[in-house]
């Protein structure tokens, strides 16, 4: 397996707990560490951990309600 990989999104809201939606929607807001391959997002795990750990992921929420 290789660790240094990019992630579906897909994969990436199955990893953080969330419907695949939520990703897409703050990814086309630009609210996550996310890249657009051609029509896909991809997303680094690393990327992802350090996006939870600083908070951002807790500042989209709080936007996507309000």
């Amino acid at each position: 397996m290789v660790e240094d990989r990019w992630l579906p999104a897909g994969d990436t809201a199955l990893y953080l707990g969330m419907k695949r939606d939520t990703v897409y929607r703050w990814s086309d807001r630009k609210q996550t560490p996310g890249r657009k391959v051609g029509r896909l997002w991809k997303f680094r795990r690393e990327a992802v951990d350090e996006w939870v750990r600083a908070g951002s992921a807790a500042k989209a929420a709080s936007r996507a309600e309000g």
